[in-house]
């Protein structure tokens, strides 16, 4: 039984390396968003690609292919990175992987028009 858990932790340690996990990182200004951002947002029962420009002062417009339009905020609340739309409210979150930056917008109380959207970074 030892040497059961004795090589699954060293196949847990070994693999470990390979696993990447997204790593959260604080805003402290909402500069650090400025900059244009593409993913994947819920519009009723579809996913639809997305692009966003976030100005330094966190003022943003989001559009789709189809070409739905969302303008909002993004602001910090108490240490939380928030955001304002006209369509929804909620959190968001910055976090990297791989080299890469994601901002993951998570509304409030979703509905059949609004769900959680990741975009990357563009530049």
């Amino acid at each position: 039984m030892k040497t059961h858990v004795a090589v699954l932790l060293a196949v847990v340690f070994a693999l470990s390396p390979l696993v990447a996990v997204a790593a959260d990182k604080p805003v402290t200004d909402v500069k650090e968003l400025a900059g244009t951002w593409q993913g994947w947002t819920t519009l009723g029962s579809a996913d639809e690609r997305a692009t966003m420009t976030i100005k330094a002062d966190g003022s943003y417009e989001a559009a789709t292919r189809v070409g739905t339009k969302t303008v909002g905020q993004f602001y910090l609340e108490n240490g939380t990175l928030r955001y304002r739309s006209s369509r929804s409210t909620g959190s968001a979150r910055l976090s990297e992987d791989k080299g890469k930056t994601f901002l993951t917008v998570v509304p409030e109380g979703t509905t059949y028009e609004t769900g959680t959207t990741e975009y990357a970074r563009v530049k």
